[in-house]
């Protein structure tokens, strides 16, 4: 009796001590208990937004997003025994590094790890059907680019993060973008979503689409024609800019050698960027233009103005030669810019101060960017005239020693064919919601920088250069009118800082009609060395395909007028 009394005690004792426990944990403890089992239980989501469309002018996709599937796994559940199954399945599938994998799915205590973005559905497909526990998949977009390698120095692309790296992915991410969203929910131990547990859930907002100026089919053109011209002369690079002078939009920014943005890891990080905007060269004579503007609005030089020019000329210390050997000449004002005379460019400039000539390098946008949007731009160089040196003004005036990008060099033709009005280039039209509905962006202000009687004269010496006398005939459009300038400037050693052969930059910029301006292009093309390397030889036949094109497909006639005759050569 008395072992019974005794066994019954220590039963009792052993009841209480369980009991004690169960109040503690019910009731003192539960609230901490349950906290730890619901953060055991509970994933947090994250609910990626729909990342806006690029579209072109006529709302053409150039780049878009898709539907695609992120995988993720949960190694609190995967089995070690399984794990290299699972990395010899997943990895080749997915691309994936197999130690990378390995590391992932291994970590102690963790409930969610992603193991891949932007999965195609169909490779997705594969992954569920290994029907692996602990691997699952969740809806998510990727980005695509349907014109390939189409525009792809303006555009840019999506990094592996989702993040927009170059062009106007990078420039404009915080508008494409949206804002992402997550979700709250309990996973059970087997790694299945809990229906009535917690869930918690903050919805994304879908970034907003943006709509360029930009028309698909004539950036094609310019596309193809100037890849195959870089690979014909063997040029380091080239561009072509097609802009409307009368509101600035901008209809093609072309660049060779380009890249896949759906393959941007297969190219080298230099071909990324536009060199339309980022690439600062000396213009070389397609900047006489802006000298000619300077001389005829404050010098009192006219088309007919009289130059007696030789082949040479010596300044202070250093000597200015012509392209090509001459005897002395008598030129018209109109004659120099035809016949590109660097001689009979410095002598008309003599006529103004080099304060005025820099007022008007200003006034037609050097020294200054853009502003059209795109990531990485130069503004080029102009130094102000108390940092000229005593000959520096004479380089300047037939378009070297400053330097400018492609875009600001088409601006400049873009102010005259506008009659000396300058509209700064505009690359977007607008942004989209999810409507559809465009909100214009706000356009830039124009400002008048020569007067339309100016311009209309320099339109009429322009034309002289794609004459028989002139130094691009190879822009000549048959039916149509057409103005515009070569430009062939030696490439600066950055090295020496000086010209010591290593290169030429070849260019032609233009517009048409002459009379009734409707499209400017600007050809670009760096280091030719196959064959010619002057503009009129390598550009001008690029200008005329592109203009050509563009004219057709913006249905633009011929005017039916008659050119000037430009008088290139004075009479004794």
């Amino acid at each position: 009796m008395k072992r019974l009394n005794v066994g019954l005690l220590v039963v009792a004792f052993v009841l209480s001590l369980f009991a004690g426990r169960l109040v503690q944990l019910q009731t003192i403890e539960s609230g901490s208990y349950s906290e730890l089992a619901i953060k055991q239980r509970l994933q947090e989501i994250d609910l990626p937004a729909g990342r806006g469309d690029i579209t072109d002018a006529q709302g053409n996709p150039l780049a878009m997003t898709v539907e695609a599937r992120a995988i993720f796994a949960d190694p609190y559940i995967i089995k070690p025994e399984k794990r290299q199954a699972i990395v010899n399945a997943l990895a080749p599938t997915l691309g994936l590094d197999p130690a990378s994998v390995m590391k992932t799915i291994s970590r102690p205590g963790s409930r969610f790890e992603y193991l891949a973005h932007g999965v195609r559905p169909d490779q997705a497909r594969l992954v569920t059907g290994y029907k692996f526990l602990g691997i699952g998949t969740l809806p998510e977009y990727r980005r695509q680019y349907p014109n390939d390698s189409l525009a792809a120095g303006v555009i840019g692309f999506v990094n592996a993060e989702g993040k927009g790296a170059t062009g106007l992915e990078y420039a404009m991410n915080s508008q494409l973008a949206g804002r992402s969203g997550w979700q709250r929910v309990e996973i059970s131990p087997e790694g299945q979503h809990i229906p009535m547990g917690e869930d918690q859930k903050r919805p994304p907002v879908p970034g907003r689409g943006v709509r360029l100026t930009l028309m698909r089919d004539i950036q094609y053109q310019a596309q193809r024609a100037i890849e195959q011209q870089v690979k014909a002369t063997g040029a380091r690079s080239g561009s072509v800019v097609v802009m409307d002078p009368r509101d600035g939009r901008l209809l093609a920014m072309a660049s060779a050698p380009g890249y896949d943005p759906n393959d941007y890891n297969d190219s080298h990080p230099s071909r990324w960027g536009s060199p339309i905007v980022q690439e600062a060269y000396e213009p070389g004579s397609t900047g006489k233009v802006l000298t000619a503007a300077a001389v005829m609005e404050k010098g009192g030089v006219t088309p007919e103005t009289v130059f007696t020019v030789p082949d040479r000329l010596k300044r202070y210390d250093r000597t200015f030669r012509d392209s090509h050997r001459h005897p002395t000449q008598r030129l018209t004002f109109g004659g120099v810019l035809a016949t590109s005379s660097n001689v009979g460019t410095i002598l008309a400039s003599e006529r103004i101060t080099q304060q005025t000539l820099y007022q008007f390098l200003r006034a037609f946008g050097f020294g200054e960017k853009t502003g059209v949007g795109l990531p990485g731009e130069t503004a080029g160089q102009l130094l102000p005239p108390e940092r000229w040196s005593g000959t520096d003004r004479y380089p300047i005036a037939f378009g070297q020693t400053v330097s400018v990008n492609a875009l600001q060099m088409a601006s400049v033709y873009a102010t005259i064919a506008n009659g000396g009005t300058r509209v700064p280039p505009t690359l977007i039209e607008g942004t989209t919601g999810e409507d559809g509905a465009l909100t214009p962006a706000a356009r830039p202000a124009s400002r008048r920088v020569v007067s339309p009687g100016t311009a209309r004269e320099i339109r009429d010496m322009l034309e002289g250069v794609t004459s028989r006398d002139g130094t691009a005939p190879k822009a000549k459009i048959p039916g149509y009118r057409v103005a515009g300038k070569t430009g062939t400037a030696e490439i600066v050693n950055p090295r020496c800082g000086c010209y010591d052969g290593s290169g030429y930059t070849a260019s032609f910029a233009g517009f048409a009609p002459a009379d009734d301006p409707q499209l400017v292009v600007q050809v670009v093309l760096q280091g030719p060395r196959k064959g010619s390397h002057y503009g009129g030889d390598v550009a001008a036949p690029v200008f005329k395909d592109v203009m050509s094109f563009a004219l057709q497909t913006r249905k633009i006639p011929p005017t039916g007028s008659k050119p000037p005759i430009t008088k290139i050569y004075a009479r004794d």
